[in-house]
């Protein structure tokens, strides 16, 4: 079989961040045997659209740009109709690579991400084609499913993104305190977090629009290189104010660390309130700092919830799980 997966992010170096966990997804489908070849913008001209703080954000910050997207999507249609001459189905992750998956020609899945929905709300009528004529759609929560089911989805699949499952956990570090990994920006939460975590001990990982308001934070930090702050952390706080997925929470989950998430989107679907952690109104700053509170005054009930959430992470999060099941939905996908 050979897949041609279109992505709008995907790294273009080993430093390059964007798209990692697509680039992750597909080294693992081709391990498993399948010949897949990417298109991604850094085989076409992509106008200064693409990379960066990604489409959405680029637009946002430069509106102007908006005129180019017809030149964008027409250069990667044509890219990815040369390269699906001899595939058999088209993989397309966010919603603008489904327009270039029908000008493949070819059998598609379509993936949603979930920044891609909030677009696809605003325009429906350009959405609901695409999503409508994918073979199978790939979510990786129920919120997300949801929302391509009202799109017109035919067959919605929820397949969580994988995430590594470290052999050892570690010990968290004394004094136990909270981190926080990820972009600094408003949708994520961060300044909510702030707030709750005034006095409370608070290790910030991650850049974004809003640094000069979180003068503590970290910066940039490789993905290859988190897993020590996951291990000296005594909780996770994924304070997001809307989440598709929540690869953060899933990481840490993985490392055995109790999470404290937003009642939001993917977090949802993989905090059992109670078990693996604890789910708060999102922006409910009162709700939130008296959730880490409760987690950092109580070890053994944060190491009860981390070992229930490093089992859930185990069973459901696993790349061999995202893996057999995306290799499963394609096969479905060809089905006549």
């Amino acid at each position: 079989m050979k897949v041609v997966v279109l992505t709008t992010s995907y790294p273009r170096s080993p430093e390059d961040v964007a798209g990692l966990f697509v680039a992750e997804a597909v080294e693992r489908v081709r391990a498993a045997g399948v010949e897949v070849e990417v298109v991604s913008p850094a085989r076409f001209r992509d106008f200064g659209i693409a990379y960066g703080g990604g489409i959405v954000n680029n637009l946002r910050a430069e509106p102007w740009k908006g005129a180019l997207l017809p030149l964008f999507v027409a250069a990667y249609g044509r890219a990815a109709r040369s390269a699906a001459r001899d595939a058999d189905l088209v993989h397309a992750h966010w919603l603008p690579s489904g327009l270039a998956a029908l000008a493949a020609r070819k059998p598609f899945v379509l993936q949603l991400w979930g920044t891609d929905v909030e677009l696809a709300r605003r325009m429906p009528s350009l959405a609901r084609p695409v999503v409508e004529r994918a073979r199978i759609v790939i979510c990786a929560s129920s919120a997300l499913a949801g929302s391509a089911r009202e799109l017109g989805a035919r067959d919605v699949r929820v397949i969580p993104s994988g995430v590594d499952i470290p052999e050892e956990t570690g010990e968290e570090e004394l004094p136990a305190h909270v981190l926080y990994v990820g972009r600094l920006s408003p949708e994520k939460g961060i300044l909510d977090l702030v707030d709750a975590a005034d006095g409370i001990p608070l290790v910030v990982v991650g850049d974004g629009p809003l640094r000069d308001k979180v003068p503590q934070a970290l910066g940039f930090v490789p993905n290859a290189e988190l897993g020590p702050y996951y291990r000296r952390a005594a909780v996770v706080a994924v304070p997001s104010r809307r989440e598709g997925y929540g690869v953060v929470c899933a990481e840490a989950m993985a490392h055995g660390r109790a999470v404290v998430a937003s009642a939001v989107g993917g977090l949802l679907d993989l905090v059992v309130h109670g078990e693996t952690g604890l789910l708060v109104p999102a922006g409910d700053t009162k709700g939130l700092r008296e959730a880490l509170g409760w987690l950092l005054g109580d070890a053994d009930l944060r190491r009860r919830m981390g070992a229930a959430g490093r089992e859930r992470a185990r069973n459901r999060l696993s790349w061999e799980h995202a893996t057999a099941e995306t290799l499963r939905a394609y096969d479905d996908a060809l089905k006549p």
